[in-house]
């Protein structure tokens, strides 16, 4: 596909905009400590943010402390709430853009292309993030994990968003960096970027996710909209 048929970048939101994975890891070892449980350093934590808050209460917790369908277990549950109320209390105090994000979203409004973020964050955490981080005002749609009855990888998420921005499904492209956002935005019939400088766990390959595109930085999407590279792969 021809940059010149883009008109919006939809991003997922942890791992992908933001670099959350600071305020993630203090937050769970806010709980782990409160459990008598061992902390974790952030290089232990950061592979697992994209995976959600069940997946850290089960990264703490041990293997099987979430059995499947967890949200279903009174324990887990009332481990993933404190969780998520512990990072609420700070939920800015480490996060960054990743480096090349910036520019990347002055060249999407210099050329009047339109942003969305698609997360499967709930909603409460993500308009005072993007709030906290200026980003709100900058961002043209916002549909988090709590918005419909489905989320990612089902793909209703990222058609309602092209519907919020009044685009053709088409002439969006996706970027994330878990292999439920290339699954979505597959699904969706969207084009799809994932993102291999987010939270890849270290048996992960992006490669084999299906997407259009790999890049290891925000630059190579910015060059690539900017028709500055040739990157192999986008158009199917």
């Amino acid at each position: 596909m021809s940059v010149r048929n883009i008109d919006a970048v939809l991003f997922d939101l942890d791992g992908t905009l933001l670099d959350t994975a600071g305020d993630m890891a203090a937050a769970l070892n806010v709980v782990l400590a409160r459990h008598d449980r061992p902390t974790l350093s952030h290089s232990e934590v950061r592979p697992h943010v994209s995976k959600g808050g069940m997946a850290l209460v089960e990264l703490g917790f041990g293997a099987g402390f979430v059995p499947r369908f967890g949200r279903d277990d009174d324990a887990a549950i009332s481990i993933y709430r404190e969780l998520l109320d512990a990072y609420q209390k700070n939920i800015s105090a480490h996060t960054r853009l990743f480096p090349g994000i910036a520019t990347l979203l002055a060249h999407l409004e210099d050329k009047n292309r339109r942003c969305g973020v698609v997360t499967n964050k709930p909603g409460f955490l993500t308009e005072p993030l993007l709030d906290e981080m200026q980003l709100r005002t900058r961002i043209g749609c916002v549909v988090s994990g709590d918005t419909l009855a489905e989320k990612k990888p089902h793909p209703l998420p990222l058609l309602h968003a092209c519907n919020l921005l009044d685009i053709d499904v088409a002439r969006a492209v996706y970027v994330g960096d878990d292999s439920r956002d290339i699954e979505a935005g597959r699904r969706a019939g969207m084009r799809t970027i994932a993102a291999a400088y987010g939270y890849i766990l270290a048996d992960d390959d992006p490669h084999t996710w299906g997407a259009d595109l790999v890049v290891d930085h925000p630059d190579e999407i910015r060059a690539w909209l900017a028709g500055e590279s040739d990157l192999h792969g986008v158009a199917r």
